[in-house]
């Protein structure tokens, strides 16, 4: 029997000569000119002031939680339906996560119960745009004036995605991207810190070099470089960012290829959604998506393991998503959940996510076909 999996790595064909390349310019720590090409990329296509490439999405968090100056005991806002990496981000600083329940369509945040869970503790919202759909950034920016709240956008799965044109990432103060290998643009590990005001920038670059001004003196704007801040070692090997440089020249072609397969899906169940067997995914029409995942919503647990189980059988690997974080031990013990969430508790056991990755064969694509009609 085949096996069709859930996600199997793209490469254009040009990492390994890019990796060869940096390799012979004699350079493959931090920092060389492969990062600087995807730097300078997202910065231009993201109109993010300053993009720092870092070593996961989650230092890309960890840093925007020191550069929030999140202190032992401060608030931060988020939707418990994430992963994991949203909350221990601002966990590691002493921070409690309060999480906010997610609206049944986008199961993104939901706006209209951020205001309540805002307490004189409250510095940060951490909005998820799920499945590369932008939450609702211009409600959510607005509150966060009226209190004077950092927002911190959450955008692992949102390359390439728009929010009424303007990128994921970029709207907030600070946003995080991931190009760790089940995302659309990869480089196995990997993500960026986008710094969207402007006196993060500086500060952001000494954290993520060890809390020195080591870049600084390598542009030559002080003759030595010392320990100036807190830090870690967040950036990438320049291994990592020549992966990279080689899948960010072909992004529109990724989108648009992971935008025909996701459409695909949609067209094949609407039938199945018509009927009342499942839900198809949300997209408000304001928000442009990035095609990173297809998900459904099956009617309960027992209906959503049978389904995986009958694609199981058949080759079809398929997964669910997050267990919500309110409810995990971690999360009960340095987090508190603003009221019941009882939409993330309903949808959390409903969805399944189906393979989508470029280079699904014709006769694979026939095979998910089949298991997806007997729905």
């Amino acid at each position: 029997m085949m096996n069709i999996p859930f996600n199997k790595p793209y490469m254009t064909g040009k990492e390994l000569w890019n990796i060869a390349q940096a390799h012979a310019n004699g350079h493959l720590a931090g920092d060389g000119e492969f990062t600087k090409r995807c730097s300078r990329w997202l910065e231009a296509r993201t109109g993010a002031g300053r993009a720092l490439l870092t070593h996961s999405c989650t230092a890309a968090l960890e840093m925007s939680a020191i550069l929030a100056d999140i202190q032992p005991g401060d608030e931060v806002i988020m939707p418990s339906y994430t992963f994991v990496s949203t909350a221990n981000a601002f966990t590691l600083r002493g921070a409690v996560p309060v999480f906010v329940d997610v609206r049944p369509d986008t199961l993104n945040i939901d706006e209209s119960l951020i205001e309540a869970a805002i307490t004189e503790r409250t510095k940060a919202i951490v909005p998820v745009h799920y499945a590369g759909v932008g939450c609702e950034m211009d409600t959510i920016m607005a509150i966060a004036n009226k209190h004077k709240l950092l927002v911190i956008e959450d955008a692992a799965q949102a390359v390439m995605a728009h929010y009424k044109g303007r990128p994921l990432g970029s709207i907030g103060h600070m946003g995080a991207l991931s190009f760790h290998e089940t995302k659309n643009i990869i480089s196995g590990e990997g993500g960026a810190l986008l710094a969207n005001t402007p006196h993060f920038a500086e500060r952001a670059e000494i954290i993520r070099e060890k809390g020195t001004n080591r870049s600084q003196f390598f542009r030559g704007q002080v003759d030595k470089y010392t320990w100036v801040d807190i830090g870690s070692s967040y950036l990438p090997g320049e291994i990592i960012a020549a992966f990279l440089a080689a899948q960010i020249e072909e992004a529109d072609s990724i989108t648009r290829q992971r935008l025909a397969i996701w459409n695909t899906y949609h067209q094949w169940l609407a039938e199945a959604e018509k009927a009342g067997k499942i839900r198809r995914p949300v997209v408000p029409a304001h928000c442009q998506h990035n095609a990173h995942m297809y998900y459904i919503l099956l009617p309960d647990l027992a209906a959503r393991t049978a389904f995986i189980d009958r694609l199981k059988n058949a080759g079809v690997n398929s997964v669910f998503h997050y267990i919500p974080l309110h409810s995990a031990p971690a999360g009960q013990r340095f987090g508190r959940p603003h009221g019941e969430l009882p939409v993330t508790t309903d949808i959390s056991d409903r969805l399944v996510r189906l393979p989508l990755w470029i280079g699904l064969e014709e006769f694979q694509v026939e095979v998910i076909q089949k298991a997806l009609f007997a729905l």
